[in-house]
């Protein structure tokens, strides 16, 4: 499939380095706010490295973004009407393998993605990854072993959970098929 990662490599790039820059920070400064040493922030800006998916879980903490905004067009037009499958961008996360699809344009008030999670793969987001926004993953298809802080639940298709307070997080797919889920979120101000 030709749209997975390529045109995602320059467009990430360019989102890191336009948040980091708008924000007057230092390469040093997004490193001490992200846990990203500098000199990978450095190589993802340049458009030599795609982040993993750990990575843009830390980078968009750092910045109280969502994945989704670190991965969405910011000079793109409104999004309404029909979107056909084969013209939707995926990304793909070098490590693990997960893939990931935007469903809801950048303008539509809830952001949901769909998430191929492959057999034996564990994508880790730290708590501030989660602050600021209400979550909802559901499984469509397989088994995810989510990891809510100190808690594990077990989840299988139709099964969701409505994520509360930000805490560490991890999606884990413990078998030996693909795991298939789709997560909504909406962004909220902290009280």
């Amino acid at each position: 499939m030709s749209n997975i990662v390529d045109p995602l490599v320059g467009r990430i790039a360019s989102r890191i380095r336009s948040e980091r820059e708008g924000r007057r920070w230092t390469l040093a400064q997004l490193a001490d706010a992200s846990g990203v040493s500098p000199a990978m922030i450095s190589r993802i800006e340049r458009g030599e490295s795609s982040p993993t998916a750990v990575i843009l879980g830390k980078l968009s903490a750092a910045f109280q973004l969502s994945i989704a905004a670190l991965l969405a067009e910011t000079d793109s037009e409104p999004v309404s009407g029909v979107r056909r499958r084969d013209e939707a961008v995926e990304w793909r996360d070098p490590a693990t393998g997960y893939r990931r699809r935007q469903i809801t344009g950048p303008d539509f008030p809830a952001e949901i993605a769909e998430i191929h999670l492959p057999p034996g793969a564990r994508v880790p987001y730290p708590a501030a990854a989660f602050a600021f926004i209400r979550q909802v993953v559901w499984v469509l298809d397989g088994e995810l072993t989510f990891h809510d802080g100190d808690t594990v639940h077990v989840l299988g298709p139709g099964d969701t959970i409505e994520l509360g307070e930000p805490a560490e997080r991890a999606f884990v797919n413990a078998t030996g098929s693909e795991c298939r889920y789709t997560v909504i979120l909406t962004r909220h101000t902290a009280p």
